[in-house]
């Protein structure tokens, strides 16, 4: 049988991993795939380079649109990332009739909805196994293996480098801009961290958790993102205390009235597994109504890591390249004909419970002012700490666990704790999710 001729977009860290991948483990993937898949031509910007990590096993042109229009390459692979060439090079693809595996959460949680369709209309695949997690299998596993359940929500660790930050900061008890230096200097941060550190990176991946784990439409501009950069190490040092570790998680959760979508920290029970995640490591959490929860953990990131996902997804097309589009597994789980509107929440809307905590004078009644304004509010203490300052004037932290409320009268009652004449900061309000 003729092999499957794969066109390569990109040859940075992932694509060179797919490129390595696929040539170490030919032989494997062949026995596993039906025939041989083959990269005849890759795209990238330095040809001395590239034609040096490729030998003569595949041709090397700089122009991208080469490979998505030549008809030889059956598959194309986009390695580019970003949401501007990438997306053009998707949609021309598709045009021309070639199947399509990326591994660019960005391009699809903006542009997924479009791209989506194109491809189902030409009767194509994208598969993106590689866009969330890196190596985890997650999509797959929510797309395919829990297709008997109707999944309730899932929450996960799905960005590494925020995960290597909150976990130094753990350990030992430094500032975020510290650690965050350290995570530079050691390749886990980029130049510019902004996208992981401020939460948009996880978003991206959650958006398309969502949609397949809840059969709705990719709808990143609806989600709540929140990142890590203004968060302060004595919450870490104060949730420790509690029982809890603060990590950065996607949740989306299915409600009677729509679909909770937010990316945030979050303090979650230190007896749970994924709170004990640690490093640059991945871990997304699924609770379906028949299986229970389950644990998917791995590396979420790296040259290997992310090339077996992609490779997978290289091996799945290959297995239905040929078969009839009406039989393929749908993009987003669900058939197209069955996507559902439920609408993505508001914040205000969303019902957790949540770590509080306030700078006051350490005078009598105060306590009392606070507890009367968080039970007006139909806020429940769960329960509460105090910390002493030796500054003068005398003056206290109060930490407080609220029961589940929402996020509404949340908002509300801090806007009146912070008008108190005896507070004397604004109130910092995380979220916390028990996640059993």
């Amino acid at each position: 049988m003729e092999p499957i001729r794969v066109g390569l977009l990109g040859l940075g860290v992932v694509g060179g991993g797919t490129f390595k991948v696929l040539a170490r483990n030919a032989e494997e993937i062949a026995r596993r795939a039906g025939r041989r898949i083959v990269v005849t031509k890759v795209s990238a910007r330095d040809l001395t380079r590239a034609k040096e990590r490729v030998g003569n096993d595949a041709e090397v042109v700089t122009d991208p649109f080469e490979i998505v229009r030549d008809p030889s390459i059956d598959i194309v692979v986009e390695l580019i990332g970003g949401t501007g060439i990438a997306r053009d090079l998707v949609l021309e693809a598709l045009a021309q009739g070639k199947h399509v595996v990326t591994a660019n959460k960005a391009l699809l949680a903006k542009h997924g909805n479009e791209i989506f369709a194109l491809a189902s209309s030409k009767g194509l695949m994208v598969s993106f196994e590689a866009a969330v997690a890196g190596g985890i299998p997650i999509i797959k596993a929510i797309r395919e293996g829990l297709t008997a359940n109707r999944i309730e929500w899932v929450a996960g660790i799905i960005n590494g480098t925020t995960n290597f930050i909150l976990s130094e900061m753990r350990d030992r008890g430094l500032p975020f801009a510290d650690v965050l230096k350290e995570a530079q200097a050691l390749g886990y941060a980029e130049a510019d961290p902004t996208f992981d550190v401020e939460g948009v990176d996880a978003a991206h991946k959650l958006t398309l958790l969502a949609s397949i784990a809840f059969g709705i439409p990719v709808q990143f501009d609806r989600a709540h993102i929140e990142g890590i950069s203004q968060l302060s190490a004595v919450d870490i040092k104060y949730a420790e205390e509690l029982g809890y570790r603060i990590k950065l998680l996607g949740i989306t959760k299915r409600r009677a009235d729509g679909i909770e979508l937010r990316v945030h920290p979050t303090l979650v029970p230190s007896k749970r597994l994924i709170a004990n995640v640690e490093g640059a490591m991945n871990a997304v959490l699924v609770k379906g109504d028949a299986v229970g929860d389950t644990l998917y953990y791995g590396k979420g990131a790296g040259e290997e890591p992310t090339a077996s996902a992609v490779v997978a997804d290289l091996v799945d097309v290959t297995r239905l390249h040929t078969a009839d589009p009406e039989h393929r597994v749908p993009h987003l789980a669900f058939q197209p004909d069955s996507i559902s509107d439920a609408p993505i929440l508001s914040i205000d809307d969303v019902s957790t419970s949540y770590y509080l905590r306030v700078e006051v004078q350490d005078a009598p009644g105060v306590l009392a002012d606070l507890a009367r304004i968080l039970a007006d509010a139909s806020i429940s203490i769960g329960s509460m700490i105090q910390k002493p300052s030796a500054d003068a004037p005398p003056r206290a932290e109060i930490i407080f666990l609220t029961h589940e409320a929402v996020e509404r009268n949340v908002n509300s009652a801090i806007a009146l704790i912070e008008a108190l004449p005896t507070v004397s900061s604004k109130v910092t309000r995380l979220r916390l999710e028990n996640l059993g």
